[in-house]
């Protein structure tokens, strides 16, 4: 097959002769248990050439993965959230420069200046100075969107405002929900009136009961001893423009031609080409991409890279819980790919693209992308675990006993994390945390007044931390919960309610 260099244009011909190899090795992927199923579209200029599924929606069932299978995108959403406020900003609702202050005053950052001067182009570029998970701690305990981003403003600042790059999902998400307050109405209606409905999207919703009223749906899949289970149920509604869109590839490749075309589709300028250039200027340095070698910035939603075949723009999304996603259009080349699967972790959504990219430039596959991205992703997440299991994984030899449990047992809270509530029955511990006591953890004893709970479904056997301050009558006068104490904010005072 001819190869392109970089800037070349790429013809239909030469993309369709890369097809087979694409479609053989995705086939592969599956056959070898790397994920239960995955869809692919590739698109060139405004045509999808290729659209296709390969393996299962849920493991042991017999339903397959097709074009129309709908999937959770997670992170992926915010590239789409940038088009829809490029929308807004074409319409002169409002502009990338617009302040938050003004369009949702409602809104405070730890600090007073910030608060007053920080920008949707600000949000959807991370350099507010919210630290990357602040609020993901409080939606884990069951917090709606708009507590949640009420309760930011007792986040310490993890930079100086605009000074560091902390990728964030509610600050995006505040982002697209304040650039839709001058319309009147939510975000969800907005990002379905503007994206959705003019681009034929009708597989792909904001909300997580739209994606579980499609028949056709992928299931989330995690390793348990080796095996992919789906165990684990996603609802990502608190951060749905950062993380919490559901679609299928078929709507997708329409989006993807619509970033190709620069705002164009079906005929017509759906987008300013101004407003929505923006998204992809490279705003913020994100230092070396780690596995294929790429310079890596952040623009509005997208990152932005240049390697080995020039300029890309693309985003990943990734659950825990069990998905993994990816889309990468090579600009100048007018090509596109999107790949969706149903499990984490693996190297599969990079690792095909980038073999794509290879075939398409290079006209070979220059080494085995996807076992490289599966490595990379596997070291992410393990010091995490190897941490948590090598400080709590066996109780120790000279442990102390804990005190009589009901000096333990009462009511704790912090204007962060809200009401926790400590009862004992049957000689156990319980945690009771999150609005209307939505999360509950049993205590395992540790040593003396430390406990151990383990709060992450995504990954159930991690260890974390809870400990009681014990005050001169004997009872204990504090808690801090390790899993909601990031920043400083995981103490909890006990109560007199």
């Amino acid at each position: 097959m001819p190869h392109a260099s970089m800037g070349q244009a790429i013809t239909r011909a030469q993309v369709e002769a890369a097809l087979p190899a694409l479609e053989a090795q995705a086939q592969r992927v599956v056959d070898a248990g790397e994920v239960p199923g995955l869809a692919i579209a590739v698109v060139l200029d405004d045509q999808t050439l290729f659209l296709k599924g390969f393996g299962r929606r849920e493991v042991g069932k017999p339903e397959t993965v097709d074009g129309e299978t709908v999937f959770q995108i997670a992170s992926l959403s915010k590239p789409i959230s940038a088009t829809v406020v490029a929308a807004l900003v074409s319409e002169g609702v409002v502009k990338w420069d617009s302040r938050i202050a003004d369009l949702d005053p409602s809104f405070r950052l730890h600090d007073a200046y910030p608060t007053s001067q920080v920008t949707v182009r600000d949000l959807f570029n991370h350099r507010s100075g919210l630290p990357g998970i602040a609020g993901n701690d409080l939606e884990a305990i069951g917090y709606a969107r708009d507590e949640i981003l009420h309760r930011l403003r007792l986040v310490p600042a993890s930079s100086s405002f605009r000074a560091g790059y902390s990728y964030s999902n509610f600050g995006l998400t505040e982002g697209a929900v304040a650039a839709a307050k001058p319309t009147g109405k939510p975000w969800e209606v907005v990002a379905r009136e503007k994206l959705f409905e003019p681009l034929g999207m009708a597989s792909t919703s904001t909300t997580h009961s739209d994606f579980l009223s499609r028949a056709n749906r992928a299931a989330l899949h995690i390793r348990a001893d080796g095996e992919w289970v789906a165990r684990v149920h996603r609802n990502a509604d608190p951060q749905a423009p950062a993380g919490g869109i559901s679609a299928n590839v078929r709507d997708l490749a329409q989006w993807l031609q619509l970033e190709i075309a620069n705002g164009r589709f079906d005929g017509k300028q759906l987008i300013a080409a101004s407003a929505l250039d923006e998204t992809h200027v490279p705003l913020t340095s994100r230092g070396t991409n780690p596995v294929n070698g790429s310079a890596s910035f952040y623009g509005l939603g997208w990152n932005i890279e240049f390697g080995r075949h020039g300029l890309t723009w693309g985003h990943a999304g990734a659950f825990s819980a069990g998905a993994q996603t990816l889309a990468s259009i090579h600009p100048k080349a007018r090509l596109g790919i999107v790949v969706l699967t149903n499990a984490f972790p693996s190297g599969v959504p990079e690792g095909l693209a980038d073999s794509f990219a290879d075939l398409i430039f290079d006209g070979r596959v220059s080494r085995d992308w996807v076992k490289d991205w599966g490595a990379a992703y596997r070291a992410l997440f393990a010091p995490v675990d190897d941490e948590a299991k090598a400080a709590y994984g066996h109780t120790p030899s000279d442990a102390t006993a804990a005190l009589a449990l009901g000096s333990y047992t009462g009511r704790y809270a912090n204007d962060f994390v809200g009401r926790a509530v400590v009862t004992e029955a049957d000689g156990t511990l319980t945690l009771t945390v999150g609005p209307g006591g939505a999360r509950t953890y049993p205590l395992r004893h540790f040593d003396r007044d430390l406990f151990l709970s383990f709060p992450d479904a995504e990954a159930p056997d991690r260890p974390s931390s809870i400990r009681f301050t014990i005050s001169s009558d004997g009872k204990a006068s504090a808690i801090t919960v390790d899993a909601l104490n990031a920043y400083g904010l995981g103490t909890l005072d006990r109560s007199k309610e």
